[in-house]
């Protein structure tokens, strides 16, 4: 099992930070919750803290990761769990360190945008969450 850490990184205005996958990768443009694989013995809020440094330059403190939901889906001849958490507070303005297209996307906006099949149910899951 493939386990993967990804974030919504929540605006004030309630828009929320998607990257697009870059050509030459598995499911190249799509667009996506930043975060990345868990690795060997590393804790999940660790490794989304430094998957967001390496890929968006920007500093978040682990306790500021705050779980939200999971999904499951099969990915080739793999099975990903993917957990999501939700943050309000970082350092730094995210910028994309690998040269993937970053946008902010209101919940209604993300339905129309092509992503992942693991990422997808987590739309529902965090409307419900973050409606007032």
């Amino acid at each position: 099992m493939l386990i993967v850490v990804a974030v919504a990184l929540l605006r004030p205005d309630g828009r929320i930070l998607l990257q697009k996958r870059p050509e030459g990768r598995d499911m190249a443009g799509l667009w996506e919750f930043p975060g990345g694989k868990l690795e060997a013995g590393e804790q999940a809020e660790a490794a989304l803290a430094r998957e967001l440094a390496e890929e968006l330059d920007i500093h978040v403190e682990p306790q500021n990761l705050l779980p939200a939901c999971f999904a499951s889906a099969a990915i080739g001849s793999k099975d990903l769990l993917l957990l999501l958490y939700t943050c309000r507070i970082w350092e730094k303005l995210p910028q994309s360190v690998e040269g993937q297209e970053l946008g902010w996307f209101t919940l209604s906006q993300m339905e129309d945008l092509e992503m992942p099949p693991a990422d997808i149910p987590l739309l529902g899951l965090l409307e419900r969450i973050l409606r007032p």
